[in-house]
């Protein structure tokens, strides 16, 4: 089955060309009693590390002040032979200080809403940051897939 895992892995330019394609992000969180809290936002990559900001009182920032550990996953394909993926497990850093949150904010809208000037972008992260946490995803294990290097042999 190694091999397999293997002939499907994407290369790094592979796997950062298929998440600068992707526009949202799914993020899971562990609730109080373990089981798992999923969601989907818009992300940015900065500095290599995904990003994403959400509200400060979600629930999901509350599962990470607790636990800060975290899995996100990008996908993309409807037909087995066309699935792509990466699925990253690890750790959130949280940064409340409204500065911090700034600088993330304005890279997840620079990245969603490109036609914004970059006044425009600062000016919704800098209200978005009054109110919100942003989440760097630190991570610890990758997973990548792409089911159309099989070439439809299964």
């Amino acid at each position: 089955m190694a091999k397999r895992r293997d002939a499907i892995r994407m290369t790094d330019k592979e796997m950062w060309t298929f998440v600068e394609g992707c526009k949202s992000l799914q993020v899971a969180t562990l609730n109080k009693d373990g089981s798992p809290q999923l969601t989907t936002l818009w992300f940015a990559v900065v500095d290599g590390a995904f990003v994403f900001e959400t509200y400060t009182k979600s629930q999901k920032v509350r599962n990470l002040k607790r636990d800060p550990r975290i899995a996100i996953l990008l996908e993309d394909g409807t037909e087995y032979e066309t699935l792509r993926g990466v699925s990253i497990n690890g750790t959130a850093e949280l940064f409340e200080d409204p500065t911090d949150v700034e600088r993330y904010a304005f890279a997840v809208t620079k990245r969603n809403h490109p036609a914004l000037s970059d006044d425009d972008a600062r000016q919704a992260a800098r209200a978005l940051s009054k109110k919100r946490t942003a989440v760097v995803i630190r991570p610890a294990k990758i997973a990548s897939w792409d089911h159309r290097k099989l070439a439809g042999a299964y």
